[in-house]
């Protein structure tokens, strides 16, 4: 029999395994072979779609997609460096969106990988604490190699994603064709504000020319967040240069002061406007013009009118036909040839009757003046009669009056005027004026409706003793 070995000694008492030890260092060792094999068995896939049932919470304690945490926490992200961060987008595309059920706060969770070489602030090292523990074997930056598609499938499920990665513009292209093609207005709008931020104007506009959904967004995008200048430019160079007039005369609701509102519309004349716009901005720029003058006058307050009616407002600002009914107030019966008189303002601003006889209508009658208000309607014959004539219908008339608290007498005398039979009636019994009503019922012929409407008099009165002669009169042919 073979003498064994001294190396075979070694070997048949050597081990692989230990003896169960109170040395420190050994219990140190199994733990930490316990934690790497926890660390392992609990490694996730990314795309598992089963982490979209649990809440994600920043170390902040607000939910992960708030709007507040995106805006703190992950907008920067997708800025460059050293500048602000992503404003507040609270406006809805002009596309219809098909199934979209993320807010456009929801789709910046996701913040940019950052390097090993950095260090991980707390919200990032709880976001991405499984891309760090993946094993050596596969520690390729695998949010780099995501394709537009992926990253777009990423951005409407919620979850994390990064558009920094792409860099060239032929991604960047890719990136916004794919966006379109999800028919989600707050995808699109957010690919859009990474382009604004990463390529220069000339060739996002350029590039917008030929995608018209991506352009209709970001001119929607523009108009929400203020932005008119950068507009105006867009305009410009899409070649629609009425639109861009329009944008450019919009900035004057930004000016304050009214002497330099005043300049400003007067700067915009000179714009490519349509026809009809150039019109309203002459028209605009006039009426300030003007009314900074009477506003100069006025304010002083020296005419008895101001003294007895004082003025509750400034003129300023005001539209066309409150500034007429302010000048038909204040300044009735002045010369034609002053700034502030009513038909100078009409002829200027070439006003329609109908609408001049209204405005002054319920400023003279606000003042009771009967007799400015009888003016209003009075016109000659060829015959040299007096002839009271309205083109807005002498019932709307009578409305007006009696708003105004006109008397009776006045309310007569143009429900007088009143052609149809049945109106004229209603508005005489609403508003009590027996007159008319008798003598439309004369005229009509109808005695049963006279008997009927002489109960409803008081027995005695100046009108229930006029029905009782017409009644009594054998020439009226009555017809029942």
């Amino acid at each position: 029999m073979n003498r064994v070995k001294p190396e075979d000694d070694e070997y048949w008492n050597s081990s692989k395994f230990k003896a169960f030890t109170f040395e420190d260092d050994d219990d140190e060792f199994t733990k930490l072979k316990e934690s790497k094999r926890a660390v392992n068995s609990i490694l996730v896939d990314e795309d598992d779609d089963d982490d979209d049932d649990v809440e994600k919470v920043s170390w902040s304690g607000e939910p992960i997609g708030s709007i507040s945490w995106s805006v703190k926490e992950t907008a920067s992200s997708i800025r460059s460096g050293g500048e602000q961060s992503f404003p507040k987008i609270n406006a809805a595309p002009s596309l219809p969106k098909q199934g979209s059920v993320y807010s456009l706060s929801s789709l910046f969770r996701g913040k940019s990988r950052p390097s090993f070489s950095e260090t991980f602030t707390e919200t990032s090292a709880r976001v991405y604490a499984p891309e760090l523990r993946k094993p050596k074997s596969d520690c390729k930056d695998y949010i780099s190699d995501w394709s537009p598609e992926e990253t777009i499938r990423r951005m409407r499920k919620g979850k994390a994603y990064s558009l920094e990665r792409f860099r060239s513009l032929q991604d960047k292209l890719l990136l916004l064709d794919e966006a379109v093609s999800a028919h989600d207005g707050n995808i699109i709008t957010a690919v859009l504000i990474y382009l604004k931020k990463s390529l220069s104007k000339e060739i996002l506009f350029r590039e917008l020319m030929l995608r018209e959904i991506a352009l209709r967004h970001y001119i929607h995008y523009l108009k929400e967040m203020g932005e008119q200048r950068l507009l105006v430019e867009l305009m410009k160079s899409l070649g629609r240069t009425e639109d861009m007039a329009v944008m450019q005369y919009k900035e004057h609701m930004s000016i304050k002061d009214e002497g330099d509102r005043r300049d400003f519309l007067k700067k915009t004349l000179s714009l490519p406007f349509s026809q009809d716009d150039a019109t309203h901005v002459q028209d605009h720029y006039t009426l300030l013009e003007r009314q900074i003058i009477i506003e100069a006058n006025d304010k002083k307050g020296e005419a008895e009118i101001f003294k007895k009616y004082p003025r509750k407002a400034s003129i300023l600002n005001m539209p066309i036909i409150t500034t007429l009914y302010y000048a038909c107030f204040y300044h009735y019966g002045e010369s034609e040839g002053t700034f502030s008189s009513p038909a100078n303002i009409r002829k200027t601003f070439r006003i329609s009757e109908k609408q001049y006889i209204l405005t002054a209508l319920g400023a003279r009658a606000k003042l009771k003046n009967w007799f400015d208000v009888d003016s209003l309607f009075n016109t000659k014959t060829w015959l040299g009669y007096t002839k009271k004539r309205s083109p807005i219908g002498f019932h709307r008339v009578v409305d007006i009056l009696q708003k105004n608290s006109a008397p009776v007498q006045v309310l007569q005398e143009y429900i007088t005027l009143i052609d149809d039979s049945e109106l004229k009636l209603g508005l005489a019994q609403k508003y009590k004026c027996h007159d008319v009503v008798i003598d439309t019922y004369r005229d009509l012929k109808d005695r049963q409706q006279l008997i009927v409407y002489q109960s409803k008099l008081e027995r005695g009165s100046h009108e229930y003793r006029r029905i009782n002669e017409l009644i009594n009169n054998t020439q009226i042919r009555w017809k029942n």
